[in-house]
């Protein structure tokens, strides 16, 4: 039968999205285990909302970059709607929908996000965020608490140095009093101090007056602040201090009498006492005056978290006090503070750090087929290992070459391979062969398993005792459950 080619559909994705092939989704679904156990460990329970909603929903005061990155389009009833852009605000929406729910209300929530950004590498306009959030807490130990799940998350996914860096939108307000510079344009302002690791000082410096050339030769205009209101910007961002208590104590210097900004301080201390609490050490978490972070429901502590062996892929999990967005919804304050995790850029970055490594198969066991007549005999053995919590694969190609399927299985990164031929029917028995390069047991090696690596990685046994061998080899208990 012949094939029309000018028919044929041409296999193409839409610019700024992508797919994600096996061995991705099995790192990233390994890594949203882990985070989500992290998550329970705090006594956060599981949300899930639609992908789309009304876009009055999403539109609010969230910032102007924000509004224009939503994909918002007429459905065929009519209806104006729109993709969600993150999972706050659906969460404010849920919040005030079933005013049921127990206050506080401790969440977390994983699912794709849609902003309509200018693609660029590592940048796309679908991606997964995982949030963990309080609502109905207006303490700051409920803050504190968000740090903490930051700092056990990161080490429960292996990262060793990362830095969750901590400021206040109150603090920030009252750097737009010190520097008289006019309220309506403190958005724009924190926008370009947010910026400062990508651009440094001299880069803010510039936007906040003139402008500057970026490296790809665009143009980007500058706020045309005067001299004096930048120069206390600058000494604002000049803030450090060995400890949180000595940044604090800067801040209190340079902003006394300044309004509002007491306020922000204070719920900064009772931070760094409940952080001293926790055992959070100044290392993992500091103060940075610098911290702006980009949308505009922001009104208390904000924070965002780095990793310090690869600081390219930006803010990895970020997130603050958000007391105003449940507002629009019911007309009353309900305090609010929570995070979230760029799952992707996490994922990249640790493929960069080696710390998560991307397999092509979720088999621990590959089961070989040598006589496809005895297919009924295969499927027996496939079953007992799947019955045991053993993850195996029968081997289904057209391939009869026990070579080849090994192949197969070395490509796929299956560490274990069960080869059943006339000899092993005859005698009950099955050939297991470790297709590792050698056995990379932590700790002592048994007896048991330097008997099999003395085999050079494949031993003949009886049926009965093929769980047993393949759990020595794999590193599993008794139960079948990764030791």
């Amino acid at each position: 039968m012949s094939v029309d080619k000018d028919a044929l559909i041409k296999p193409r994705l839409l610019r700024g999205f992508r797919d994600y092939l096996p061995e991705q989704v099995i790192a990233r679904q390994k890594m949203i285990a882990t985070i989500r156990e992290i998550y329970e460990r705090y006594g956060f329970v599981p949300l899930d909302t639609p992908a789309m909603e009304y876009t009055e929903t999403l539109l609010g005061k969230y910032g102007e970059e924000s509004s224009k990155q939503i994909f918002r389009f007429v459905d065929l009833e009519g209806n104006d709607v729109a993709l969600r852009f993150d999972l706050t605000v659906p969460l404010a929406r849920v919040v005030a929908q079933y005013q049921d729910l127990p206050r506080p209300f401790r969440r977390y929530q994983v699912g794709p996000v849609w902003r309509f950004d200018k693609p660029d590498p590592g940048r796309f306009r679908e991606f997964i965020q995982f949030d963990l959030d309080t609502v109905g807490s207006d303490s700051m130990a409920a803050d504190a608490e968000i740090l903490s799940g930051i700092c056990d998350t990161m080490e429960a996914l292996g990262i060793e140095r990362f830095r969750v860096r901590c400021s206040n939108r109150k603090i920030l307000n009252a750097l737009i009093a010190f520097a008289d510079v006019d309220s309506r344009r403190a958005t724009h302002v924190f926008r370009v101090i947010d910026k400062i690791d990508r651009i440094g000082r001299e880069g803010v410096r510039q936007e906040l007056t003139r402008g500057r050339v970026d490296a790809s030769g665009d143009v980007i205009p500058g706020l045309g602040l005067d001299e004096r209101a930048v120069s206390r910007i600058m000494e604002f961002l000049s803030i450090a201090g060995a400890t949180r208590a000595e940044v604090l104590d800067a801040i209190d210097e340079l902003f006394h009498g300044i309004p509002g900004a007491r306020q922000g301080i204070d719920e900064l201390r009772r931070i760094d006492e409940y952080l001293t609490a926790l055992d959070i050490s100044e290392e993992k978490v500091v103060f940075d005056v610098s911290i702006a972070r980009g949308l505009d429901y922001y009104t208390g502590p904000i924070f965002e978290t780095i990793l310090l062996d690869a600081p390219e892929f930006g803010a990895v999990f970020s997130g603050g006090r958000y007391d105003g967005l449940v507002e629009r919804f019911l007309g009353e304050k309900i305090p609010a503070t929570g995070a979230s995790i760029g799952v992707d850029r996490l994922l990249a970055a640790l493929l960069k750090l080696g710390v998560v490594a991307l397999r092509p198969s979720t088999a621990q066991v590959l089961v070989t087929v040598m006589e496809p007549d005895r297919m009924v005999e295969y499927q027996k053995i496939t079953r007992q290992l799947r019955l045991a919590g053993i993850n195996a694969e029968l081997y289904l190609g057209p391939e009869r070459s026990i070579r080849k399927q090994l192949k197969y299985a070395d490509r796929q990164q299956i560490p274990v391979a069960v080869i059943v031929g006339p000899d092993e029917f005859a005698r009950h028995e099955v050939s297991i062969k470790d297709l590792r390069e050698g056995l990379r047991r932590q700790g002592e090696v048994s007896e048991r398993s330097a008997w099999l690596k003395a085999r050079f990685g494949q031993v003949t046994v009886p049926r009965d005792k093929m769980l047993d061998v393949i759990r020595e080899i794999l590193g599993q208990d008794a139960r079948g459950v990764r030791g």
